[in-house]
């Protein structure tokens, strides 16, 4: 498996981006009851500006941005293979991620792919109806759970 980029592809970050349609809560949720920290926001002054938060972990070249723009704003409809996975340090890490949601109201939902759950995954849905899956290894460092 290649661990560099092509030669010709100098990539230093990368970042993922989606619509929504309840910024605010979009934002609540993952700012506030994932934690993940923010690395930059704005606020349109009209509904046809956008508003934007860009989520990731400080000096990771990896982002996750979150905008809305539009009267009423549009987005695609949720898909369950359309998620994003958070790769944790293990068991007790995911349990402590699990405890947090639990403690901000959230429930877990079933995931779509039974790969997630026979491998201790947890997935939850944002406000969106978009999922987030807690994964209890490292993607590419751990070795993969075997299926439960």
């Amino acid at each position: 498996m290649t661990e560099t980029w092509p030669q010709h592809l100098d990539v230093g970050a990368v970042r993922f981006a989606r619509p929504t349609a309840r910024y605010d809560d979009v934002l609540t949720f993952y700012r506030d009851d994932v934690e993940l920290p923010v690395l930059a926001a704005w606020r349109g002054d009209t509904p046809d500006e956008h508003s934007g938060v860009v989520f990731g972990l400080p000096g990771a070249p990896v982002h996750m941005e979150i905008t809305q723009h539009g009267n009423p704003p549009r987005i695609p409809e949720p898909h369950p293979e359309n998620l994003i996975a958070l790769y944790l340090r293990g068991p007790e890490a995911v349990g402590a991620a699990v405890a947090r949601m639990r403690e901000r109201g959230h429930e877990p939902v079933e995931a779509a792919n039974a790969y997630w759950p026979e491998r201790g995954a947890v997935t939850y849905a944002d406000p969106d109806g978009w999922l987030v899956v807690l994964a209890p290894w490292v993607f590419g460092v751990d070795p993969v759970p075997t299926p439960k």
